[in-house]
């Protein structure tokens, strides 16, 4: 069996405490394995890593028993980025980050890019700098004994931000170029699976509020799967796109089956959510080696949860990781560059080293002399009226020679004066309430102050109560561009969920007054 998962992670240095709550430490580096382990997946596709390649550490990318390949995003640090991590036994034939080609290496690519002339260069270099696809190419083996080949796209769809129409037309542009490639793939022989994060609900049965959303059906994102997926079922029959959705063709009318969930609403709470990751194989692959396809909302640690699949295959490793495997970074493998790489060797003029030598021995020549006057004009001790030289620690604590004598008619003070005589009981206690009644003073003092500037400051306002439940509200800030940027206003602190639900925030709104 070839098990699969993928998983928008949200940061994959994150402390991901939904995965490890059983282990204190926050170091997402040591617990990298640990959630591996945890997936337990011959192959892991992991998207938003928000990582790039400066700050990739060894003990993050190289885990024991597995093999990573990593893509950056090249424009913005924190930002994107997508991984995938094979065991051992999985370990690809080939190995290629992005959709064009224009980041391959010339050993272990991937290949087959289709047509792409409706794209520029720098489309096409615009679309794969981001980080969002990661192709490795591995053998399987069929319970009849044949060998195929199984390409596995791991994909990071962009967002397309309302207020950003560019945006919109960024995630299509992609889109297209996803199914160029994959499609030029299925041409070429390969079975393909594409899985992760595609940014869209294809089906209203994916969004729980698709009864409320104008024109739902018409989404440019919707109409794009339309034409690459299948019809729902595993049936044969009529059908548009090369691929199938795996979970629905084995749980066509499950409801509440989201796999992203608002983390500022709470939505989690209540599964209010929308099914945005997939496992998408081609149709006779799902067909003749799908066994399951499944969710993991249990598992917690971001606003995603892990989709995943098990396919009835088993691996073919490959005697070698590809060359995009992390374990042959420069940084890793040993063989990092030292700064005097860098350095070019010059080639100097024979009279050029001949004066440059002159000019060193006639600086040493002037620091000899330099240092030769320093010590002819220190002074000596025999100088400063000393025959002896520098004293040692000793003679201080010797009577001089010329110490005058103590005179016999001098009176001395008694023993018993210089004796300090015992503090008596009435001392003490006298003491004591000395200190009871400055520390009184102060405290006095200190609470006037408190009360003064409570009396100037007022303090927050209590939080007013929701119309719906009674309770209190909490502030929130509006963030968006426009005349109430910046203003805070007071809402329902209960999680969103469905208006049906009387557990689930209600409507109540309030602007907060200015302070």
């Amino acid at each position: 069996m070839l098990r699969v998962v993928s998983w928008n992670i949200n940061g994959i240095r994150s402390p991901l405490q939904g995965v490890v709550y059983e282990e204190p430490s926050n170091c997402s580096a040591m617990a990298m394995g640990r959630i591996l382990d945890k997936l337990d997946a011959d192959i892991v596709c992991l998207q938003e890593t928000k990582v790039t390649r400066d700050v990739l550490t060894e003990p993050l990318a190289i885990i024991e028993g597995y093999n990573s390949y990593f893509s950056f995003s090249r424009n913005r640090s924190g930002y994107s980025g997508v991984a995938t991590f094979c065991k051992d036994s999985a370990t690809p034939v080939a190995a290629e980050e992005g959709l064009s080609g224009l980041l391959a290496t010339q050993h272990g690519n991937v290949g087959c890019y289709g047509n792409m002339e409706a794209f520029t260069q720098e489309e096409l270099r615009a679309l794969d700098s981001e980080g969002r696809a990661l192709l490795t190419q591995h053998k399987i083996r069929t319970w009849e004994g044949k060998e195929k080949t199984l390409t596995l796209i791991n994909v990071y769809c962009p967002h397309a931000d309302p207020g950003k129409p560019e945006r919109l037309a960024f995630k299509m542009r992609f889109y297209h170029l996803l199914q160029i490639r994959a499609e030029a793939l299925l041409a070429a022989g390969s079975h393909v699976i594409i899985l992760g994060d595609l940014n869209t609900a294809h089906r209203p049965i994916d969004h729980w509020d698709a009864v409320n959303m104008e024109c739902f059906e018409e989404d440019p994102g919707r109409k794009w799967m339309d034409g690459l997926v299948s019809n729902l079922g595993c049936q044969a029959g009529s059908h548009v796109g090369h691929f199938i959705d795996s979970y629905r063709c084995f749980q066509p009318k499950q409801e509440g089956a989201f796999t992203c969930w608002s983390v500022v609403t709470g939505a989690r709470h209540l599964n209010y959510g929308s099914r945005l990751d997939y496992v998408l194989g081609d149709r006779t692959l799902v067909i003749d080696t799908f066994q399951a396809s499944f969710l993991l909302p249990e598992v917690m640690g971001s606003d995603h949860c892990p989709v995943g699949a098990v396919l009835s295959v088993s691996s073919v490793p490959a005697k070698q990781c590809p060359p995009l495997c992390t374990r042959f970074l420069p940084e890793f493998a040993g063989t990092q560059l030292k700064i005097l790489h860098f350095l070019v060797h010059h080639k100097q003029d024979p009279m050029f080293k001949q004066s440059a030598l002159q000019l060193s021995n006639q600086t040493q020549v002037q620091m000899r002399q330099n240092k030769a006057h320093m010590r002819s004009t220190r002074p000596r001790p025999s100088q400063a009226g000393s025959s002896k030289g520098q004293k040692k620690l000793m003679s201080y604590f010797q009577l001089p020679s010329s110490h005058p004598q103590v005179s016999p008619n001098l009176e001395l003070p008694s023993l018993d004066a210089l004796v300090t005589p015992k503090t008596t009981e009435d001392k003490v206690m006298a003491k004591v309430v000395e200190v009871q009644t400055k520390a009184s003073k102060a405290e006095d003092e200190k609470d006037l102050r408190t009360s003064f500037w409570k009396s100037v400051l007022g303090g927050p306002l209590p939080m007013p109560l929701c119309r719906g439940h009674g309770e209190p509200c909490v502030m929130r800030t509006v963030k968006k561009p426009g005349p109430n940027l910046g203003r805070h206003f007071y809402m329902c602190a209960r999680p969103r969920g469905p208006p049906t639900d009387p557990s689930s925030r209600c409507n109540f709104f309030l602007w907060s007054r200015p302070s």
